[in-house]
């Protein structure tokens, strides 16, 4: 296990008057241990090993949008139900990112054209995807909370 000073090493970054430090994500997968290998080895992303295969993943800066849905999109954990979510990883460069994935035989669809950016998926080896889109509209990566 790894970290650095204090509780979580994220002092600098709290918001909301120092109550909240980071957002956590839930990938629910068919198979968890292929997926983080593909996070660790092809995406590169730095983890902590926290003992008996759990890796977890450090992410890049992150925003959240709230989309209209049906009610069926609901995830239950901890005896609740939890609101669906779907993951769009962003980059400044989407030809160029998905020309090196390509190179590691990663599987991406087409471009989509959009208001809000050009997207793809990426093919996890689990047969799930995930989104990863060049954006146009401005992004809250810099904002400093109220």
């Amino acid at each position: 296990m790894s970290g650095s000073g204090g509780q979580t090493g994220l002092q600098d970054r709290r918001i909301l008057g120092g109550v909240i430090i980071g957002s956590h994500i839930l990938f629910y997968s068919k198979d968890p241990e292929a997926d983080r290998a593909f996070f660790r080895d092809v995406l590169g992303f730095p983890y902590v090993d926290v003992g008996e295969g759990w890796l977890i993943f450090a992410m890049p800066p992150a925003e959240a949008a709230f989309h209209p849905g049906d009610g069926k999109f609901l995830q239950e954990h901890s005896g609740q139900e939890l609101l669906g979510a779907v993951l769009y990883l962003m980059c400044d460069n989407l030809k160029e990112f998905t020309d090196s994935l390509k190179k590691k035989k990663v599987t991406c669809t087409e471009f989509q054209e959009a208001g809000w950016g050009t997207g793809t998926t990426i093919s996890l080896p689990s047969g799930g995807s995930i989104g990863l889109y060049q954006p146009r509209h401005p992004t809250a990566f810099n904002l400093k909370s109220k």
